[in-house]
């Protein structure tokens, strides 16, 4: 395993805490590697921005292996980084074992909570934002199929595909939502060749547009929707810009903000949980000039509408996590 620093600024200093502390930050990314071009790659801008805003430095490594995960903690530990993100829920197990030895240094873990009076827990509510995703898949979709294809079967992404569900049946309840997961291991989000076959599937069976929720294996996704001339919906990241006219949008996790706000916060760092969503922006959906042409201005209005009622609480978007069960879709 390599750890590494990086220096961004030909002056770059360690930052100063908003206590005044001096304290270098750190982050550690999930395995698919922080150029994953979604979530990985999200946490790896966050923490960027800051370095760049601040001239400061943090420290980075990037995992090859599950067993790493509890090295990767004490080292930073030891090494006096604080606070240490972790980008990811895989994170938790050895967070648990590693928090209550070191309370003077702030963890934040994404995606889980951790419930230690030295760590903050960052989840989102991506049902949301990928209801409001589901809903201009729905529209798009003339035949009235769509897909989604996540990573890891694990209940963190059946949420992504029950908010997905519900989004695209408040548009069309006649609507066929086609589902699958990639895998029941770690491995499953990383294997862009499954995603392509995956989406290759879900065309045969007529979907018109999928949406991945899958890390790299997304990529695959992406790249074979494109390449068979039907829509995808990218994740986490805007991944719009990898197939201009072809990604209908982008489901925005802003885990990047998550990063940027507890490198910001340094060693004062408030612990407890948080949820990041649509209210607060922590999700949404993106339009730029590679999807400008998409979304129409119907969809942009009935997105916008949904969302307001979201965020009113006149809509409500079932969270699968809440009960493991989802209304909108069979798994």
């Amino acid at each position: 395993m390599t750890f590494m620093k990086t220096m961004l600024g030909a002056t770059a200093a360690v930052a100063l805490t908003a206590g005044g502390a001096l304290a270098e930050p750190a982050v550690i990314f999930d395995l698919g590697g922080k150029f994953d071009k979604s979530f990985n790659e999200s946490a790896f801008n966050g923490a960027q921005r800051w370095a760049e805003e601040t001239g400061g430095t943090f420290a980075e490594v990037e995992l090859t292996s599950d067993a790493q995960r509890e090295q990767a903690l004490r080292r930073f530990a030891e090494d006096g980084k604080n606070p240490i993100v972790m980008a990811g829920f895989a994170f938790a197990t050895a967070l648990e074992e590693v928090a209550g030895d070191y309370p003077d240094t702030k963890f934040q873990i994404i995606d889980m909570v951790v419930d230690q009076p030295n760590v903050r827990s960052i989840v989102f509510a991506e049902e949301q934002g990928s209801y409001l995703v589901g809903m201009a898949a729905a529209m798009a979709a003339e035949g009235g199929t769509i897909g989604f294809i996540g990573g890891m079967d694990i209940p963190l992404i059946r949420n992504f595909a029950c908010g997905y569900a519900q989004g695209a049946k408040a548009v069309n309840p006649d609507v066929t939502v086609i589902a699958n997961m990639t895998g029941t291991t770690p491995a499953a989000w990383n294997d862009p060749v499954k995603g392509s076959e995956l989406t290759l599937a879900q065309i045969s069976q007529g979907a018109e547009v999928v949406y991945a929720a899958a890390g790299g294996t997304g990529v695959g996704v992406l790249q074979t929707a494109a390449d068979e001339g039907i829509l995808s919906i990218g994740v986490d990241s805007n991944q719009n810009y990898l197939h201009p006219g072809q990604v209908l949008t982008s489901m925005l996790k802003r885990v990047d903000n998550a990063v940027y706000d507890a490198f910001t916060a340094g060693t004062e760092l408030e612990p407890g949980f948080n949820v990041m969503d649509l209210s607060n922006e922590g999700v949404g959906y993106a339009v730029d000039e590679n999807n400008a042409d998409l979304i129409t201005a119907e969809m942009t209005a009935a997105l916008e509408d949904a969302q307001a009622k979201i965020v009113a609480g006149e809509i409500s978007v079932h969270n699968y996590n809440s009960d493991e069960s989802c209304p909108a879709l069979e798994f």
